[in-house]
């Protein structure tokens, strides 16, 4: 796929010039960072050194206060407490973070996870009456909950008080809660709206540490979920959540509580994670639990506190992820032949596929390898429950949401994200559904938005690239949406020696330019310019930087993104 090359607005000349003296750094870097909104020397400390006494006073989030009483008159009471999350990574490790802090205060406690299958996302009549039932008078739901009005409403009529956590956009009504913990309230003056849900989760227990005297170390042990919340859910990590971020990672990296080590283990790798080694080694694999079997297992996992045992589940959700790749290899070869096969499909600028027999657990995971493939809004449906279930995605600067937002009266529900959604429909309903959706985004859609973007950060001649370039560089980490690793452009290289093929399809070669010392290349997926590049023309590359270790040997090596002539 030809993919288009845009470089990022550069900032003044004078600001760069001016905040390079001051921190003694490449102006390249100083540029990098003003592009981010750091324009000081000040601002730059806080960036380079993230410190946990930067986060923000909890109780500046609307509802908190209410939020920590009500939870303090349960546990006085010796009320039984249900922590209720969502069935993905972000509501399964916020319930393990809850669960696991106020078990150690309080032993009626119990959770639930719905079923992804027969109860569907977020608050369900069947856990509510669960609660009722079983004697469970609060519930403290986590990750799901702010659209939940008539949810929230019945459970009052069962006596049942609850606390939403939740990071989703509300809607115009809020459920009638005991409490409501939602930065993105629009009464809400919290200072940072991009938490995840673990993320509010754990601002809940800051909050009631810091009341009730618990050292903030009882509270910062739970990081490594808050990490790997903020990783697999997608969430910008800029602010408060690169903070969180940042010392979740050193948590993983160093002292992980027991459920996520031993997820390392069967992952196959102890140590020296990064947001993007999270993202795609623990993320899928805690997934995996819910989308193949019952999420319950990955809490179970999370909140282990003996090692045999969390060996035991680790092992069972490693297999569950196995089988879910199978399944998704299956779907998506499926749906790819699907549209291959048929002109129509491929001539529209939207893509909506369908077969009732397709397992609802990994149509995301398939809606997200047709985007990739196709580069185009993208809905994956399967029968569910007498419905048609869907996972949405869609592509970088168009609002799937509001697409959606448009095609209501043909939906039963939906809600989601700009760029990821959930829907549910009837069968009858599925041909004016396709038909409205590919109008939708026809009408709304830029030819520019249908061609995949590189962005790139800067220009760069490689003889800039030097251990304290890269030093520095690297303190930019974590990286994730809002804070990319930089890309950078380079023009005119050439390779030199001779280039090859790593695997059938990507490209191994090493590079220099005019004055530069040589740098190793990896291009995944690029191996079709191996005959190009060979040819010994000059070339531009656009490239991330990292290190490779092969052997113990440590070297700089570019990542190739794309190559043009």
């Amino acid at each position: 796929m030809n993919k288009r090359w845009s470089v990022m607005t550069q900032p003044g000349n004078a600001d760069v010039i001016k905040l390079a003296s001051e921190l003694n750094i490449d102006p390249i870097l100083s540029s990098l960072l003003i592009q981010r909104g750091i324009n000081t020397f000040e601002e730059a400390r806080f960036f380079f050194r993230p410190d946990l006494r930067h986060l923000h006073d909890p109780y500046l989030m609307a509802g908190m206060e209410q939020a920590v009483d009500r939870i303090e008159k349960a546990i006085a009471n010796n009320e039984k407490i249900l922590v209720y999350g969502d069935y993905d990574v972000d509501g399964t490790t916020a319930v393990s973070l809850v669960f696991s802090f106020f078990k150690k205060l309080h032993n009626q406690i119990a959770y639930y996870i719905p079923d992804r299958y027969k109860e569907g996302y977020g608050i369900s009549t069947q856990g509510i009456d669960y609660a009722a039932e079983n004697g469970l008078n609060l519930i403290i739901a986590l990750d799901c909950g702010i659209k939940s009005v008539d949810k929230i409403a019945y459970a009052n009529s069962k006596g049942v008080d609850f606390i939403i956590c939740d990071h989703h956009l509300p809607g115009a009504e809020l459920p009638e809660a005991v409490a409501v913990l939602d930065p993105k309230r629009s009464d809400c003056h919290y200072p940072y709206k991009e938490l995840s849900g673990c993320g509010i989760g754990f601002k809940l227990i800051q909050a009631y540490a810091e009341k009730n005297e618990i050292p903030f170390e009882e509270v910062t042990k739970y990081l490594d979920l808050v990490a790997i919340s903020i990783a697999s859910d997608i969430v910008h990590i800029t602010g408060e959540n690169r903070t969180l971020a940042y010392f979740g990672l050193q948590k993983i990296n160093a002292d992980p509580c027991i459920g996520v080590r031993a997820l390392m283990g069967v992952a196959g790798r102890t140590g020296n994670y990064s947001i993007t080694d999270v993202v795609f080694g623990l993320g899928p694999r805690i997934n995996a639990a819910g989308r193949i079997d019952d999420a319950k297992h990955a809490v179970e996992l999370l909140i282990a506190t003996d090692e045999a045992a969390a060996n035991e589940k680790g092992t069972l959700i490693n297999g569950k992820n196995t089988e879910r790749k199978g399944h998704d290899q299956h779907i998506t070869d499926e749906a790819l032949s699907l549209i291959d096969n048929d002109a129509i499909l491929i001539g529209k600028k939207s893509t909506v596929v369908y077969n009732e027999n397709w397992h609802k657990g990994v149509i995301g995971i398939v809606a997200s390898r047709l985007t990739e493939k196709y580069y185009r809004p993208t809905i994956v449906l399967t029968r569910s429950n007498g419905h048609l279930a869907g996972s949405a995605r869609s592509v970088i600067g168009y609002d799937l949401y509001e697409a959606l937002y448009e095609c209501k009266d043909l939906l039963i529900q939906f809600g989601g994200h700009k760029y990821a959604a959930g829907l549910t429909l009837e069968p009858e309903k599925l041909e004016a559904f396709a038909d409205r959706f590919e109008e939708v985004v026809s009408a709304t859609i830029t030819d520019e938005q249908l061609v995949q973007e590189i962005r790139i950060d800067a220009e760069l001649e490689l003889k800039h690239i030097d251990s304290k370039f890269f030093r520095i560089l690297n303190q930019f980490a974590p990286f994730g949406p809002e804070n990319m690793a930089p890309v950078f452009l380079s023009k005119g290289v050439r390779i030199n020696g001779y280039a090859s093929l790593a695997g059938e399809q990507h490209l191994k070669m090493v590079v220099k330019q005019e004055g530069s010392p040589l740098f190793d290349c990896i291009g995944f997926g690029l191996g079709n310019y191996l005959a190009e590049v060979s040819e010994g023309n000059p070339f531009d590359i656009c490239y991330t930087i990292e290190e490779n270790v092969w052997r113990e040997r440590r070297s700089i090596q570019l990542n190739i993104k794309g190559i043009r002539f």
